[in-house]
């Protein structure tokens, strides 16, 4: 641990319970590899892809994975009436691949098509000037609890739910939901 607290910057664990929410068809999950929490929670709703095959692979099953960049998804315009992001936008490394992905994601949504993102709250680097921060969570999915951790380089620039919120109206989104659990943070958006 020593050796983490060295290159790292460690967020306080968050308990997160991961609520069901209203969904008809597919919902496209963005980055859904790894723990596949989306997956666990939707079952074969599910339709997740992600750019690295090892973490599709990593992910339980149940739920149909395809390794693909969603920065160019390869689905029809207006597929989907909903799409999913848990944890996945840290890991973009700049502004212009987010909003590239964010597009994406308002192309394949329909009209009144809702977008469920979850991601840590970025805008107040440390005065540690540490290269990496981690995320530590422990998530409820129904009865079961789920311990993970999530770890990034810090970005360049300033990443906080301000960030999110002021890109996703740029591409047309209209958040009706923001809900703020110590340095993490949910936002229900909505297709206008």
């Amino acid at each position: 641990m020593e050796e983490l607290d060295d290159r790292f910057n460690i967020f306080p664990i968050v308990d997160l319970i991961i609520e069901d929410f209203e969904s008809s068809g597919y919902i496209l999950d963005i980055g859904g590899g790894g723990e596949g929490v989306i997956g666990q929670l939707k079952g074969n709703d599910v339709i997740a892809i992600d750019i690295r095959k090892e973490e599709l692979e990593d992910a339980p099953d149940g739920f149909l994975k395809i390794v693909m960049d969603a920065r160019d998804m390869q689905f029809l315009d207006k597929t989907f009436s909903t799409a999913t992001a848990f944890f996945s936008m840290m890991y973009i490394r700049n502004r212009e691949d987010q909003k590239k992905i964010l597009e994406e994601i308002w192309r394949v949504l329909k009209p009144h098509g809702v977008l469920h993102l979850w991601d840590v709250d970025l805008s107040a680097r440390p005065e540690n000037k540490k290269q990496f921060f981690m995320v530590h969570l422990s998530y409820k999915i129904g009865e079961d609890v789920i311990e993970t951790g999530y770890s990034q380089r810090w970005p360049d620039e300033i990443r906080g739910q301000d960030h999110y919120i002021n890109m996703a109206r740029e591409v047309g989104f209209r958040p009706t939901r923001i809900e703020r659990k110590n340095n993490t943070f949910y936002l229900k958006l909505i297709k206008n």
